[in-house]
């Protein structure tokens, strides 16, 4: 059985896969707009062993993700939409797709009514490998398993960097800085140990 997972590069989604690979045959799948910023994923997916390819979204999704950040004034409801597209993405023509999310998120996190209706319009089965586990069992469970770097101005290939660059490129950096006014930890899969 294959399972597609969406990926970031970042420590959620390459534990994600890990956690999956005894049971499943995993392929990485990176969502862009059409930037070059998969390529941090690439590396990472080449690093844990895993097969690796793109899927590019349509502008209409960074039209809406971006309409939905400047209408509330914070990310949350954008990254999420945009997350709920490229599942639905994948799902097309798919079996069994998985993701990152943890059960500490926020964003993207995916109401059960709307897992339930994925997998209900799709017929995929949705798996997130790390909905039971927190914050400090992630991390732990992350230094046994890999090398990663982290920080605020780690490059990977997540959706929130083509949203920032997007934003940046029609409303200046203030409206970015306005729009994400705390930076967070990001990380990026190095190799896996």
């Amino acid at each position: 059985m294959r399972v597609q997972v969406l990926y970031s590069g970042g420590k959620d989604s390459s534990l994600s896969a890990v956690l999956l690979e005894p049971f499943f045959e995993v392929e990485l799948v990176t969502c862009t707009f059409g930037s070059d910023a998969w390529r941090h994923a690439e590396k990472a997916a080449r690093a844990l062993g895993f097969p690796f390819r793109t899927m590019v979204l349509s502008p209409e999704i960074m039209d809406e993700c971006i309409d939905l950040i400047l209408r509330h004034g914070y990310p949350r409801y954008g990254i999420s939409f945009v997350h709920r597209r490229a599942l639905e993405a994948l799902a097309a023509g798919s079996e069994y797709i998985a993701d990152g999310t943890r059960r500490d998120d926020h964003s993207p996190m995916l109401t059960m009514s709307e897992v339930r209706s994925l997998e209900m319009r799709f017929g995929v089965s949705y798996i997130r490998p790390l909905a039971g586990y927190g914050r400090r069992a992630i991390d732990a469970l992350v230094r046994r398993h890999f090398e990663i770097i982290e920080g605020p101005d780690i490059e990977k290939s997540d959706y929130e960097a083509e949203i920032r660059s997007s934003i940046k490129e029609r409303y200046g950096e203030e409206t970015v800085r306005r729009l994400f006014p705390t930076e967070h930890a990001q990380s990026r899969v190095m190799r896996r140990l």
